[in-house]
């Protein structure tokens, strides 16, 4: 991740004890939080010289700040929420600010003095080839990601067909709208104007999402929709919106900003902090102190990357505007799955509270014995449905079928320990190549903007340290006996990954003859007579949860090693390929750089990355149309099963949370809850588990 660009803060003028008289500052502790770690000292009581007071922009509450400051002689620190927010408005109280403007100066929206940040835009070289690259990347990304300042919006929400005329309402009394010099009555002018500069065109206005949600009035109405004009309170992709607009006009809406970045010069009749850069159309208020020009790359890093304090909720701590993004990105892919809640089916009674923490942020999941009785529900509530694996459904139903992602834990899902990540796929199962799945879409997808460099460094990371699926950590015992041998010629070394027979991944993916453990071992040493073959039992296998043991004597004459309970991570450095059915340890080979041959049709096979043995669907090599697809590279293939699929939860704040934050947890140990008593009941469970498949057999 790149590091902070020097002055990255405009808060370093700011003393550092802050007094304050507003409550907003006692009772939100994101907000508090942020400014301790950018070492500021929130205070009650009358500020001494040194000292500051802190008040929250131009609130009505913020003249008594005001006012102390006056009377004591010390600096007013106006505090502002940064232009990328959250999920929900602020005034919806669910979620606190991910960053800050910290503005000893004045307020970035009020254009009559001077601010921090438009003194950045007037005075910082903002040449660094570096710094503009990275808000290229970042204009990119947000767009691509469909990030606004609020984010409950539906990026597949209809928009108006374009070529609409987009005029952008606010709400009222919002102190944006006097800050830049406008009034309620200047909303009717520039709609006025709007209609006069586009005559016949189709006009839509935009409500504001406080507006919609009816936390506060805007400033049109009914009789605005029956003059001809298009009240749009749906909440819908504002990107997606801007795209269909000819035109944009606004007051001082951060939408005005956001049109800039899109392509537009919006027309503004206020004066926000992005006017008078030589990037909108200003028809009032100019402002003289603003004679520079400027492209949307510097008005981006100036905003987005110098000027904030950006947080970073799981790890606590300040960060850059590329991991507030992610952080951004994970909660917003959280909200938008579970917006409608879900019911869940069939789901094990220890995998209940997981689920509820994971999927249940925007209501609580509601959990139905069978898939029938759960599909009802959800039709008759609007609910979504989620079921594990390739549970059967009813005819017409469009489940979320849920999986282990692909960094979990440390420690086995059989023994009860709870998953790090889920992968909630809404076309069907990556282990089920019979049909296509969302991870099989993304692979053959082209990267999102900065997706390769970030794609890098996770993979960078997971090879540093060590870190697969399950992250046992057993050693690497057995593994002596990989690099043994005689003086003189080496023999190929293959590690042949075992697995659980009766896995899905099995019972779907093994679409070629081998499906057992047995078969598989008998496979490979037909094809490779003189290599060295180091078998590798599934964890689970071996802890006696699931099935697929090999006996000993079984093993006699076919594997040459035997690496029992041996950390995966340390095996790949001691051996020269990897053969397996389906096995998840293909793809952490591939990761490592290891040739892979595949004897069923895993996620990873049939892209060209593997030597495939059994049928892979045709589907990864060409589109429906018969034209070949794009080969995707193995940090496609990482991105798109490490980062734009599964969805991560921290143990640790409980917060929707990226992959970064995953492997920060793994390599520190995780939470595990692998003991004595979830062995016992992992057993049972596997003990009953087994019955019943005996009993549905019969």
């Amino acid at each position: 991740m790149p590091a902070p660009h020097p002055g990255e803060t405009a808060a370093g003028a700011a003393p550092r004890r802050l007094f304050f008289y507003n409550a907003g500052f006692a009772v939100q502790p994101r907000l508090r939080r942020i400014l301790a770690l950018a070492g500021h000292e929130l205070r009650l009581g009358l500020p001494g010289p040194g000292d500051g007071v802190a008040v929250w922009g131009r609130s009505p509450r913020a003249r008594r700040g005001k006012a102390v400051a006056a009377w004591r002689g010390v600096p007013l620190v106006r505090v502002e929420d940064a232009f990328l927010r959250s999920v929900h408005p602020g005034r919806s109280r669910r979620d606190g600010p991910l960053g800050l403007l910290v503005d000893p100066l004045g307020v970035h929206f009020d254009g009559a003095v001077p601010s921090a940040l438009e003194r950045l835009l007037a005075t910082h070289p903002l040449d660094d080839a570096r710094l503009l690259a990275r808000a290229r990347d970042g204009i990119a990304r947000i767009a691509a990601l469909d990030l606004s300042k609020y984010n409950a919006h539906d990026p597949d929400r209809a928009v108006p067909a374009p070529g609409y005329v987009l005029v952008v309402d606010q709400t009222r009394g919002d102190a944006a709208i006097a800050g830049g010099g406008a009034t309620a009555a200047t909303f009717g002018a520039m709609l006025a104007a709007a209609r006069a500069d586009h005559p016949g065109a189709r006009i839509v206005v935009k409500v504001h999402p406080e507006t919609a949600a009816g936390l506060r009035p805007g400033h049109f109405g009914p009789a605005d929709a029956q003059a001809g004009a298009t009240l749009l309170a749906d909440p819908v992709s504002p990107w997606r919106l801007l795209a269909g607009a000819v035109a944009v006009y606004a007051v001082s809406s951060q939408l005005g900003w956001e049109a800039v970045l899109a392509g537009h010069r919006p027309v503004l009749f206020g004066r926000p902090w992005y006017a008078g850069w030589g990037l909108t159309e200003d028809r009032a208020h100019p402002c003289p102190r603003r004679a520079r020009r400027l492209t949307r790359a510097q008005t981006f890093a100036a905003a987005m990357i110098l000027a904030p304090l950006w947080h970073d909720p799981c790890r606590d701590r300040l960060c850059t505007f590329e991991e507030a993004v992610d952080q951004l990105e994970a909660e917003v892919r959280a909200f938008r799955q579970d917006r409608a809640g879900h019911v869940a089916a069939g789901m094990r009674l220890w995998k209940r509270p997981h689920l509820q923490a994971m999927f249940g942020g925007e209501g609580r999941l509601v959990f139905r014995r069978t898939t029938a009785g759960a599909a009802a529900l959800a039709r008759r509530t609007g609910r979504g449905l989620l079921v594990w694996g390739d549970a059967a459904v009813p005819a017409g139903a469009a489940p979320l079928r849920l999986e282990d992602g692909f960094l979990r834990s440390r420690g086995l899902g059989a023994a009860l320990v709870p998953p790090l990540s889920l992968v909630a796929d809404d076309l069907g199962l990556h282990c089920d190549p019979a049909r296509p799945s969302r991870l099989e879409t993304l692979i053959a997808a082209p990267l999102p903007p900065g997706g390769r460099a970030r794609a890098e460094r996770l993979v960078a990371r997971i090879v540093a340290g060590g870190l697969t699926k399950y992250n046992l950590h057993g050693g690497a015992a057995g593994a002596a006996g990989a690099g043994d041998g005689c003086a003189g010629a080496v023999p190929r070394r293959i590690l042949v990954a075992g697995q659980v027979e009766d896995d899905a991944s099995i019972r779907l993916g093994a679409t070629g003859p081998v499906r057992t453990n047995l078969d598989l071992l008998r496979a490979v040493r037909a094809a490779n007579p003189g290599a060295r073959l180091i078998w590798k039992p599934h964890p689970d296998v071996e802890a006696g949860l699931r099935p697929g043991r090999v006996d000993p004597a079984d093993l006699a004459g076919l594997a040459d090693a035997t690496a029992p309970q041996a950390d995966p991570a340390a095996l790949f450095p001691q051996v020269d390929e990897v053969w397996t059915i389906t096995s998840l340890l293909g793809f952490e080979a591939l990761l490592r750089g290891l040739p892979v041959t595949c004897l069923g049709a895993p996620f990873y096979a049939g892209w060209g990355l593997t030597t495939d043995l059994a049928p892979v669907p045709g589907r990864r090599r060409r589109a429906a149309d018969g034209h070949p697809l794009p080969r995707p590279d193995t940090v496609a293939l990482a991105h798109a099963a490490l980062i734009a699929c599964p969805r991560y939860r921290d143990p640790v704040s409980g917060r929707p949370c990226p992959p970064e934050v995953a492997l920060d947890r793994l390599a520190d140990g995780g939470r595990s809850a692998d003991g004595p008593a979830n062995r016992l009941m992992a057993k049972a469970q596997g003990l009953l588990a087994g019955r019943a498949r005996l009993w549905r057999g019969r």
